[in-house]
């Protein structure tokens, strides 16, 4: 399952929610950027960051990556953890 469906299903909007809230043309142009069929844009991106409140970085990439990235600000920047 995607980030993306597992945060959207928690806060309980529906594909034509998200789909109106992203301006998209129909709920299936949005199950198919959900699905991975399609890419989402970065104004979508964006968009979606801010609908749950949370930064692209959690949202789109794995969790490894984010914890990379985590662990290199606390590295370069001990008062960044």
């Amino acid at each position: 399952m995607s980030k993306v469906r597992e945060l959207r299903e928690n806060r309980g909007y529906t594909q034509d929610d998200m789909a109106e809230k992203l301006g998209l043309k129909s709920k299936n142009a949005y199950s198919m950027k959900e699905r991975g069929e399609r890419k989402f844009s970065l104004e979508e991106a964006n968009k979606i960051s801010l609908i749950f409140e949370m930064p692209i970085e959690q949202i789109f990439f794995s969790n490894e990556v984010t914890k990379k990235i985590t662990n290199r600000k606390s590295k370069y920047n001990p008062q960044a953890s």
